[in-house]
């Protein structure tokens, strides 16, 4: 045993020894292996270093940069209307917890809007936020840019500030929806600047229309100048000598416009819209030797229009009489602010022209687009009942037709040469100008404000393309276009631009007092019964059993005329009774099933016979 153990004690050493050699070597291993993936590291550490030293600082800043836009804040421009149409302008600036808008105009019902009076644009965005809206901002008077006023404030009370015409013609409409004196409208001149809130101050700069007192806005921001032009053209011989402010422009470009909003209306004409001036020299030659009674019909806001008008009247001495309630509104503020210049006693009441000769007088009237109701298109008719026209009147119509009413304008052109009447229209003569700009008006204005940035606006979606391709024809990269559309939100500052989010925007119908109560149901109600008429079924039922008491008696309107057509009376009376019947012995007493299974069978029968589907009403009272 004590041999076992020494033999043991022997061998114990030998076996450490060992294993504290392999030891030692894995260590010597380990150690020499780690220090080479050290040398390789710092090696590869330095390596990056030096590579970082190259790229690090570039990429560094541009994600800088980055961070900035993103957290700088933003002007928000929101057109709620006067994109991809003409009409209804209206355009919302907000800025953080601020908002002003521009204009708020209307435009007229299409020819699929039955019964409709007005379309003006929906608000709701503005309801919303009505405790950040800090005004309403005016470029000039016409209905395109005012006539919803009246809708906006009885929504939402905010002050308007307007030039002096405008201002007047605003409070025309205040006055007869009875919202004056809660209103707060305040006059601007041209040249002046307002502050509005923190965030705004606007600039009202003098431009040139077809109405006196027209401006363009320079809105500055905390990001930047907006340069709006609103409606213009540029005329170097306005009627009233007050020039477009060019040295204002070119200034505000020369401290740099960030965005430039402008006019697209004429867009697709090429060259420059003539001087409304070149209009009194035609008219000049047509009253000079006329011996006839002299009827003008033209637009009751062309103001320069009338006051060339009545410059040829004073002229040749002619009394001057007045048609059409909008003509005589316009007239009377235009004369009493003092923007038509006349002899006091040269207007006399349409009642009166019976007390003149032909070769003494000269009839204003509204009717120029040959619109149903209006003054002109009564008279060609013969219903009017203040004037008749006769073979000894010369008709001058002072416009040229607005696409879509060609065919109402060569109507009334048509009736008035039947009566015998000499009509001089603008394919005859030069009797009429635009007041839009064309492409080279467009371009001074492009040169003159030398924006970063360009936003057509005011037009129809080919005319906004159109003003666009002559934007980048003046040097404005196309990435710095911007196409909006109404509903669109454009987010922009000083080093970025672009479409975010959308907002509810569209149109609300006004037909009569109704404001927004007809909708796309109701007009497609009323082109069905335009298109193919009505019938009104009508049963008297028997509230305990159900039978058929009295009736059906069949009323039809504008589907057959029904003491020609007794056969189709009679068969629809039988199509009703037999699904009547039908209902008795399935035992359905439900009203309304019943209703809409006569509607259906009666509908397929009509058509089977007829190929016409009127509306039909089917109307069941018990007893």
């Amino acid at each position: 045993m004590v041999e076992e153990n020494l033999n043991k004690q022997k061998h114990e050493p030998k076996k450490n020894n060992e294993k504290t050699r392999r030891n030692t070597t894995k260590a010597r291993t380990t150690k020499n292996v780690n220090s080479k993936i050290k040398n390789t590291i710092n090696v590869k550490q330095e390596e990056i270093e030096e590579t970082t030293k190259i790229v690090k600082r570039p990429y560094h800043k541009r994600n800088t940069k980055q961070n900035t836009i993103f957290k700088k804040p933003r002007l928000k421009i929101i057109p709620l209307g006067g994109l991809h149409e003409v009409g209804k302008n209206i355009t919302v600036f907000e800025y953080e917890n601020e908002i002003i808008v521009v204009d708020c105009g209307l435009s007229f019902p299409e020819d699929d809007m039955l019964g409709v009076d007005l379309v003006i644009p929906d608000i709701t965005y503005l309801e919303k936020n009505v405790d950040k809206i800090k005004g309403l901002l005016i470029t000039h008077g016409h209905e395109d840019h005012i006539g919803a006023v009246p809708y906006l404030l009885k929504k939402i009370n905010i002050p308007i500030y307007a030039t002096k015409l405008a201002a007047g013609l605003i409070r025309n409409k205040l006055e007869e929806h009875k919202l004056l004196r809660s209103t707060k409208l305040k006059e601007v001149m041209q040249g002046q600047t307002i502050k509005l809130g923190n965030n705004f101050k606007v600039e009202f700069i003098r431009s040139s229309h077809s109405i006196p007192d027209s401006v363009m806005l320079a809105i500055t921001t905390p990001v930047g100048t907006i340069l709006h032009t609103g409606d213009f053209k540029v005329d170097y011989t306005p009627i009233d000598g007050k020039l477009m402010d060019f040295g204002r422009i070119a200034e505000l470009g020369n401290k740099g416009i960030l965005a430039l909003m402008s006019d697209s209306t004429n867009a697709e004409r090429k060259g420059f819209t003539m001087s409304e001036s070149s209009v009194g020299e035609v008219f000049d030659k047509l009253f000079l030797h006329c011996t006839k009674r002299i009827v003008v019909a033209t637009f009751a806001s062309n103001v320069h229009r009338v006051q060339q008008i009545v410059n040829s009247a004073v002229k040749y001495g002619r009394k001057i009489a007045v048609c059409g309630r909008s003509m005589i509104n316009m007239i009377e503020t235009s004369r009493n602010l003092g923007y038509i210049e006349c002899p006091e006693n040269i207007f006399i009441d349409i009642d009166m022209i019976k007390n003149y000769t032909d070769d003494q007088l000269v009839i204003i009237t509204t009717g120029s687009q040959g619109e149903p109701m209006s003054a002109l298109t009564r008279m060609a008719a013969g219903d009017h009942r203040k004037v008749t026209i006769t073979p000894n009147d010369l008709v001058i119509i002072s416009a040229t037709p607005i696409p879509g009413n060609e065919k109402f304008v060569s109507k009334v052109i048509d009736d008035l040469m039947q009566i015998g009447a000499e009509v001089v229209y603008s394919a005859l003569y030069d009797i009429h100008v635009s007041g839009h700009a064309c492409q080279e008006e467009q371009k001074l204005i492009l040169a003159l404000a030398k924006p970063k940035y360009f936003i057509p606006v005011h037009g129809e979606y080919r005319q906004l393309i159109a003003h666009s391709e002559t934007a980048q024809s003046m040097g404005i990269e196309k990435d710095n276009i911007i196409m909006m559309s109404n509903g669109r939100v454009l987010e922009m500052n000083d080093e970025v631009a672009e479409l975010t989010s959308s907002v509810q925007s569209g149109r609300i119908l006004v037909d009569g007092l109704g404001v927004g109560d007809v909708g796309n149901i109701v007009l497609r109600d009323r082109q069905h019964l335009s298109q193919d008429g009505l019938i009104v079924v009508v049963l008297t039922m028997d509230s305990a059993t159900g039978e058929v008491v009295a009736g059906p008696d069949v009323i039809s309107r504008g589907f057959v005329y029904v003491r020609e057509s007794e056969n189709i009376m009679d068969d629809v009376k039988s199509v009703v009774r037999n699904e009547i019947r039908k209902c008795e012995e399935r035992g359905v007493r439900d009203w309304s099933t019943i209703k809409s299974a006569v509607r259906e069978n009666l509908r397929d029968y009509i058509f089977m016979k007829t190929k016409r589907n009127p509306m039909i009403i089917p109307i069941i009272m018990e007893v």
